[in-house]
């Protein structure tokens, strides 16, 4: 980094202390996963499982979205330019473009899962259940990596920083 007029410079050091790769054997299982959802679907509930299932994902990314903007705005944390809707798998969905703090990134995501299953349960009622399958399936899908990571992270210190690549996850230290 270069100095500012004052002649002193801020420097941020980081630690490498885990980096959880994403192979392409793990992505085209992961790939796999809603065509799997999809047969056993339609097999066991409806044919129209096809459609719901192109419906319930833009849904799924949605709830997702609104949950983890809500946590970050009532949590105090700042939202601009850090997060951003990210298209590129296996990140898909609302995701930090910059380092986050593991802490931060762990209580969106946990309050993603739950609330999101939640909002999913609550559509049995109105919708057909081949819908609500297809929506559980789709937010599932959707966190799966999120969710790897946070597991593979579990004994990790929660004041540690983490970084998405297209590639892996990286968990650093200061």
């Amino acid at each position: 980094m270069e100095a500012n007029n004052k002649g002193s410079a801020t420097f941020y050091q980081y630690k490498l202390i885990k980096k959880i790769n994403t192979t392409a054997a793990w992505l085209r299982i992961y790939m796999a996963l809603p065509v799997i959802c999809i047969v056993f679907e339609t097999i066991f509930l409806s044919w129209w499982s096809i459609l719901f299932m192109i419906i319930a994902a833009p849904v799924a990314l949605w709830i997702q979205y609104v949950i983890s903007r809500s946590v970050l705005l009532i949590s105090g944390h700042p939202i601009a330019k850090r997060w951003k809707m990210s298209f590129r798998l296996p990140w898909l969905g609302y995701m930090p473009d910059q380092y986050i703090n593991y802490g931060i990134f762990r209580k969106v995501q946990l309050h993603n899962f739950w609330i999101g299953l939640c909002i999913a349960a609550l559509f049995i009622v109105w919708a057909p259940p081949a819908f609500t399958v297809s929506l559980a399936a789709c937010h599932l899908w959707v966190l799966l990596p999120r969710l790897y990571t946070l597991f593979r992270l579990h004994r990790e210190e929660k004041d540690g920083m983490l970084k998405f690549n297209t590639t892996d996850a990286s968990y650093y230290a200061q």
